[in-house]
């Protein structure tokens, strides 16, 4: 176990936390809940940073790492997906989403083939993420009449559009191996 791995399980551990603090009843909750979420952010590019820097990747960390990402973000949509309960933030949620479900069996299924490295993390999938998590924290921050929350749904879908680009990449990447298996 080194700090790295550490940091990613801190991630997961996060998750209950950002649940229970997003139903509080307090004005407090929410801006709390988006620290925490801000938090995890940050351990996202940390863990990665340290782990390079000091040579601690791991098999654990290589697998741990990107379910953690997914799973702070999928909650957070989900929790989103409640509190505005109407289309506008729902569909993004889900483009976002799907996205991360196709893109992971992708990677699954190209890593078994040995091809794991055409579908490797670009710098759109990068972008993405950094949009989905601006959008995120202030979705999470605000209650959905402020003036500012339009802000991250616009951010929101923002990201969704980067999404499905990065999710289109991948797979022109991916077609010749994918459609030479039909």
């Amino acid at each position: 176990m080194n700090i790295p791995n550490i940091l990613t399980l801190a991630r997961v551990a996060f998750i209950p936390l950002l649940v229970v603090l997003f139903y509080l009843p307090y004005n407090w909750s929410m801006p709390l809940a988006a620290g925490l979420f801000a938090a995890a952010s940050v351990t996202d590019w940390l863990d990665g940073y340290l782990a390079r820097r000091w040579n601690q990747s791991t098999p654990f960390g290589a697998f741990l790492d990107p379910v953690a990402d997914k799973l702070m973000v999928v909650v957070a949509l989900a929790l989103l997906i409640e509190r505005y309960d109407t289309l506008i933030l729902t569909l993004p949620a889900l483009v976002i989403i799907g996205r991360e479900i196709v893109i992971s069996a992708l990677r699954e299924w190209m890593a078994e083939m040995g091809k794991r490295g055409l579908v490797a993390v670009s710098w759109v999938g990068k972008l993405k993420t950094t949009l989905q998590m601006v959008a995120l924290l202030i979705l999470l921050a605000l209650p959905p009449a402020h003036e500012i929350a339009l802000l991250g749904v616009v951010v929101l879908y923002v990201a969704a559009a980067m999404t499905l680009w990065s999710m289109i990449q991948y797979l022109k990447a991916a077609w010749p191996h994918l459609s030479r298996s039909m």
